[in-house]
């Protein structure tokens, strides 16, 4: 049952975000037509069984049971409808074909312009009501905690990453930014017990790193004082005696310094009784509880120290834009990444099940809910000005070669350039859900 909710939710907050910007993106096209003079048949959101619609102003506006996308007709346009007999009568007057290709192509744009404008909204809001948070590299005093993957590389649990690129580290968060996993040729600068070294970062980390066990696994932690700071009721912790507060020191034979040492001891003691030690006010304290199946007892532990840097609505806008540019940056260099092949294809392109759980996840969190929702803005925005046929970019390079030469494509030459788009689009996307069921089974 609890897996259920959890898919529920997933499924929800991947849904809602899609359909609303699908919505917005087609509204830009709509409105764009519009202001034009150009006639628009449908609009849709959702791609059929159509759930319901509605006439207003000559314009069809439906909701499609599939919210994996959305369409909008302008007559006179080869489209995804390809509807071959409109096509055949004379051009009229409110037809897309009829109009200059500057405002055809100002149509084409519009989807992409409102998408990029939602990304940067969203991420000015959310930086101008919750700022800008991050970990100071103070607070990795304790080192780091190296995954199986971090290992393979030749880091250690215990590592101080002091710098990145041969620069200081000032927040911690830039261990792991983007340009460590999209560049190239990058290194950390570690203290290992006193002695410094160099540790270099493979340029296909961000491959590795995708494969499933490593996703869940993370790549780099931070080490944290087993300090207790929650205990939810109804859990083994709870039950025992422990509280807010304790520092567990030893569990069963095994003294515990930070955090990770606990988790790894109780992971491997699953349906266990153990001996847990304590410190309280100075006292040791010993409890006995017994550990689930999935090896926790149901803690928290204190969180390391963050700051946030808090800006204004004006200061908002310019950092919100720069955060949505990132992401068509990170775009363009995971592409980079694919073309050198040191991402593979599998890994690069993810379908709804991937969206779902790695960018929603599932507890419905709105501040994730719209981080995830500004990142897919900026993705589809990138995605539709590909030159691509079918794609928005594909029917703007047409328009561009034919404000430059003055010769419009010939409506033959579209119609097949339209199917060979589809045909692709269709491809792409019956190979990344194939790809994410068979990620999910295996």
């Amino acid at each position: 049952m609890e897996k259920l909710l959890t898919g529920l939710v997933m499924a929800g907050q991947l849904a809602l975000g899609i359909s609303l910007l699908v919505g917005l993106h087609e509204m830009g096209h709509l409105l764009a037509a519009k202001f034009f003079g150009m006639r628009v048949e449908k609009y849709s959101i959702g791609f059929p069984p159509k759930i319901f619609g509605f006439m207003w102003r000559g314009t069809e506006y439906s909701l499609g049971a599939i919210p994996l996308g959305g369409f909008v007709k302008i007559s006179g346009m080869i489209d995804e409808s390809m509807d071959k007999e409109a096509m055949k009568l004379p051009p009229q007057s409110w037809e897309f074909r009829s109009k200059p290709a500057w405002q055809r192509l100002i149509v084409m744009l519009g989807g992409i312009i409102v998408n990029i404008i939602t990304g940067i909204v969203i991420y000015a809001g959310i930086i101008y009501f919750e700022g800008e948070k991050y970990v100071p590299a103070s607070e990795a005093r304790y080192g780091i905690v190296a995954s199986d993957l971090a290992k393979k590389i030749g880091l250690q649990t215990g590592d101080k990453i002091i710098k990145v690129n041969g620069k200081p580290l000032q927040r911690w968060n830039d261990a792991m930014n983007p340009d460590i996993l999209l560049g190239s040729d990058n290194f950390y600068t570690v203290d290992r017990g006193g002695v410094i070294m160099d540790i270099a970062i493979p340029n296909d980390l961000i491959d590795r790193l995708s494969a499933d066990d490593n996703f869940k696994q993370g790549f780099i932690g931070l080490a944290k004082p087993c300090i207790v700071a929650e205990v939810p009721s109804g859990y083994p912790a709870s039950k025992s005696g422990i509280l807010p507060g304790d520092q567990i020191i030893q569990i069963d034979n095994k003294k515990i310094t930070y955090f990770h040492e606990a988790q790894e001891v109780l992971h491997a003691s699953a349906g266990k009784t153990l001996a847990v030690t304590v410190t309280r006010n100075g006292k040791l304290l010993t409890f006995h509880p017994t550990a689930t199946s999935d090896g926790l007892l149901g803690f928290s532990v204190s969180e390391l120290k963050t700051n946030t840097l808090h800006y204004s609505f004006v200061e908002s806008v310019p950092k919100g834009a720069g955060r949505a540019l990132d992401v068509v940056s990170m775009n363009i260099r995971g592409l980079g990444k694919v073309f050198r092949r040191e991402v593979s294809v599998s890994n690069s392109f993810q379908g709804p099940i991937a969206m779902a759980k790695n960018l929603y996840g599932g507890l419905w969190d709105w501040g994730r809910f719209w981080e995830a929702t500004g990142l897919l803005s900026m993705a589809l925005a990138f995605m539709n000005l590909l030159p691509i046929p079918a794609l928005d970019g594909g029917h703007s390079v047409f328009l561009l070669y034919e404000m430059i030469t003055r010769r419009k494509p010939g409506e033959k030459f579209l119609e097949n350039a339209q199917k060979v788009g589809m045909v692709l689009l269709l491809t792409l996307m019956v190979f990344v859900i194939f790809n994410d069921v068979i990620k999910e089974i295996f």
